[in-house]
């Protein structure tokens, strides 16, 4: 069964930090464009973070740069997002998200597999 699973959530004050994992089971994730994507309550999904199979490229909304990095460990079959600088409108349900065509898109249609989640909250 191929899975996505996403951790490292939680609750940090404003301008903390926290580092999301996602990691895969069932299917080797070198060969995939890794997102990062957030939904805060009450508004739609939007695209925050990518990179491509190789780590070679990768792109961040407007809100999150500079703040937010997306590195990924092939060895280990897992993508990392290290979010420094917290705000309050960061908070959201943060997805990752597996792209079969490897590239580095913040397109949700371009995603084949999806992980269940992991809830970040900044707040103080």
């Amino acid at each position: 069964q191929l899975q996505l699973v996403e951790s490292g959530g939680g609750l940090v004050q404003p301008g903390g930090s926290l580092r999301l994992s996602c990691a895969a089971s069932g299917f080797t994730l070198v060969y995939y464009g890794i997102g990062w994507f957030r939904q805060a309550p009450g508004k739609e999904r939007e695209g925050v973070s990518c990179i491509s199979y190789s780590g070679g490229s990768t792109n961040y909304a407007d809100s999150v740069k500079g703040r937010f990095t997306i590195s990924r460990d092939n060895a280990k079959n897992t993508v990392y997002l290290q979010m420094n600088s917290l705000k309050p409108e960061d908070t959201a349900v943060y997805y990752c998200a597996a792209d079969a065509t490897n590239t580095c898109t913040m397109t949700e249609r371009r995603y084949d597999y999806w992980g269940q989640g992991t809830q970040v909250v900044v707040s103080s």
